[in-house]
């Protein structure tokens, strides 16, 4: 999966996790609201790779193998996290209250969107 699509799923993940915050400030009652994380499973069987380990494989070459095949997703996933907590941070330290966690998002995404001409750790291409 491409870096960019990662960032894009990240970003969907906390913009959920956001909207079900909000509904749960509500209504701490509120049944309808879904928390069991499947939308994190999915993107975690979207980007781990699918793993063959030979039968004969002793139990350093399967780390190995599974440290390498791994490493790179989660270097993604951790690095689009990484990217929009910073992001968030950022605007949130600069004291902006005009801006909301979802807008920052927003022009994450659609910087994302962009490919790599609107590189999303650009300075400019955020602030407001």
């Amino acid at each position: 999966m491409e870096q960019r699509e990662v960032l894009k799923r990240v970003i969907g993940i906390l913009t959920e996790a956001g909207e079900i915050q909000r509904l749960l400030e509500e209504d701490v009652e509120r049944d309808d609201v879904d928390m069991e994380g499947s939308v994190v499973t999915a993107l975690l069987n979207e980007t781990m790779p699918r793993i063959a380990i030979p039968g004969d494989a002793t139990v350093e070459e399967m780390a190995a193998l599974i440290g390498r095949e791994v490493g790179g997703a989660v270097e993604q996933l951790v690095g689009a996290f990484t990217l929009a907590y910073t992001m968030l941070a950022r605007v949130h330290d600069s004291g902006q209250t005009d801006v909301s966690s979802t807008d920052v998002l927003r022009d994450l995404a659609l910087q994302a969107e962009s490919g790599p001409s609107g590189d999303p750790g650009d300075d400019d291409a955020t602030e407001r």
